[in-house]
């Protein structure tokens, strides 16, 4: 797994060339960042439990029918693997917010997901829709311990959504 700082340095070596002033000015606000994103990692572990349940909750009570015979989250088994995937999502969210970067994220989780998901025949949308919740759950509780400036958490859910989103060809 790499940083936002090991990217940057690998970005420049390939090319030969000498930090410049940009590349000072994205590694101070990396550092500059750095406590209120391990606080937001703390946040994170500290309740993945909770913010995964409520995310959930909130999930299937916009989508019923995910939980409804013949829906994607019927049946136990079901269900818990969703639950099961969004727990991964937030686990792998924290990596990448500690980072600064969303590699991980690329490497680790995204790597052949909606081909995964599509000949699964699992629908996109939700898993979609679960990572913007989870992702609001985090920036609440974020706000609740009186941090301010949450958008260090924005980047790795909105990649995620990005990337497992279904796309026009």
């Amino acid at each position: 797994m790499r940083d936002a700082v090991t990217n940057l340095i690998k970005t420049y070596d390939i090319t030969g060339r000498y930090l410049d002033r940009n590349a000072i000015d994205s590694l101070k606000s990396y550092f500059d960042t750095g406590a209120a994103r391990i606080s937001a990692a703390g946040v994170i572990n500290a309740n993945a439990a909770a913010i995964v349940k409520q995310a959930s909750l909130q999930l299937f009570g916009e989508l019923p029918e995910l939980i409804r015979p013949g829906g994607n989250a019927y049946t136990t088994r079901r269900y818990a693997a969703c639950l099961r995937d969004m727990d991964y999502y937030l686990r792998y969210a924290s990596y990448a917010i500690v980072a600064g970067d969303t590699n991980v994220l690329d490497e680790r989780v995204l790597q052949g997901l909606r081909e995964t998901y599509n000949s699964l025949g699992t629908p996109i949308a939700p898993t979609v829709r679960s990572i913007q919740i989870m992702k609001d759950l985090v920036k609440d509780r974020l706000a609740l311990t009186g941090m301010l400036d949450t958008s260090c958490v924005d980047a790795p859910f909105d990649h995620m959504t990005r990337e497992i989103s279904e796309r026009d060809i």
